[in-house]
């Protein structure tokens, strides 16, 4: 709101069409809604089949940044040598979808990912995946526009991935399993923000947390933290909720599920849901899936009788069984949306921005902090000049490095 009262009247989006891809809960809304009342045309579609909160979903639109790169390889091939993309070439089923679309365009006009490539300003990424995929792109040399890390920004993955996480994470155990969190042996796969905000959840609800990280630095941060570290061989057995953070795949499998303890709590809360083994689990010779009520799953091995307890098939357990975030961490994100996409309209022109991956500077992340403290009721101690002079820090910021750790 406090974006809105700022730049809205000089409506700095006119003339911008912003199509957006992620889950299509009121928060999200609530972005469009900031976006279209600073100018911009706007189209969404949501990125999660179990996501999307009905009352919200008030707009639409494609994926841009996958399908525009992948559609753009495409049609230049289709005009060398007149091959089309093959979803079969792929388990991957959201890359699938992705071909699929290419594919059937191509019949239409096999020029219009790259026309789509010509207008396009630029684009503002806000999950690690994402942000993972726009710097594999920046190094091949195959990025075809300039996009902002908005996952990087302190003031999105020190609060919507930690802090974010750290509250809908056991909002989203407790709602589909009503499980008593104290007293339990709760293992946390990765200890990234997000894995550091559920480590923090389950700890403090009382839980036994152990942590699995193939990084040594993040595992030296638990073990100060009082968590143990170990590997998910060590505890698969012994453990009574199972939660994968990582942002990689084949975290989880079906040979480690068959080893847990009846009834043991699985779910993910860090990416798609290849972090844990479903396609294994559900293509297991007789295993039985009981569904206990929507998003809670029973999955029974016939070797043993006994079961585990899977969340939202595998996908992001707080959004499937939850409602995601609360609306102010998730304001600190989207805000970080908005001053990406008004950087990147605002110097469209000046080539400010080359086919590379950028972080917002310091001036604009503190900027998005700046706008939340009026709400929490905050006031700033403000620097002397003398005390600026002293340590050479500007008055009006920014205060800190760009490498600083927060």
């Amino acid at each position: 709101m406090a974006c809105r009262a700022e730049f809205g009247p000089s409506q700095p989006f006119k003339g911008a069409r912003i199509s957006g891809s992620l889950h299509m809960t009121i928060q999200t809304a609530v972005l469009i809604e900031t976006l279209t009342a600073l100018g911009a045309e706007v189209r969404w579609c949501s990125c999660n089949i179990f996501s999307t909160q009905d009352h919200a979903a008030a707009a639409i639109a494609r994926d841009a940044t996958l399908l525009i790169h992948e559609g753009v390889k495409a049609e230049e091939e289709f005009e060398k040598s007149g091959k089309v993309p093959d979803p079969e070439s792929t388990d991957n089923p959201e890359f699938k979808i992705v071909l699929t679309i290419i594919r059937d365009g191509l019949k239409t006009d096999a020029r219009k990912y790259r026309k789509m490539k010509e207008r396009l300003v630029g684009v503002s990424e806000e999950t690690t995946t994402g942000v993972k995929r726009l710097y594999q792109m920046q190094e091949s040399g195959t990025l075809l526009f300039p996009a902002i890390n908005v996952n990087d920004s302190v003031t999105k993955s020190k609060f919507d991935n930690l802090y974010g996480c750290r509250h809908s994470l056991p909002d989203g155990l407790m709602r589909a399993t009503d499980v008593m969190i104290a007293g339990k042996v709760a293992v946390v796969c990765g200890y990234g923000d997000v894995g550091k905000g559920c480590a923090a959840a389950l700890k403090q609800a009382g839980a036994r947390v152990i942590v699995t990280e193939i990084d040594p630095i993040c595992a030296l941060q638990a073990l100060m933290e009082g968590i143990q570290i170990l590997t998910l061989e060590d505890v698969v057995s012994d453990a009574d909720i199972f939660v994968t953070t990582t942002g990689n795949k084949d975290i989880i499998m079906v040979d480690h599920m068959r080893k847990m303890k009846n009834n043991a709590i699985v779910c993910n809360i860090g990416h798609f849901d290849n972090e844990i083994d479903m396609n294994g689990l559900e293509t297991y010779p007789g295993v039985k899936r009981i569904t206990i009520k929507p998003q809670t799953d029973r999955w029974v091995f016939p070797e043993t009788n006994t079961g585990i307890i899977v969340l939202a098939e595998g996908r992001l357990m707080n959004l499937g069984c939850a409602t995601g975030h609360p609306s102010f961490v998730m304001s600190c994100s989207f805000t970080n949306q908005v001053i990406a996409q008004l950087e990147l309209w605002k110097e469209k022109a000046s080539g400010k921005y080359e086919k590379k991956v950028y972080v917002l500077p310091k001036h604009l992340d503190e900027k998005v902090a700046a706008l939340h403290l009026g709400k929490l009721g905050a006031r700033l101690t403000k620097l002397t000049k003398a005390q600026s002079e002293y340590i050479s820090i500007p008055v009006e910021g920014p205060y800190k490095p760009a490498a600083y750790r927060y």
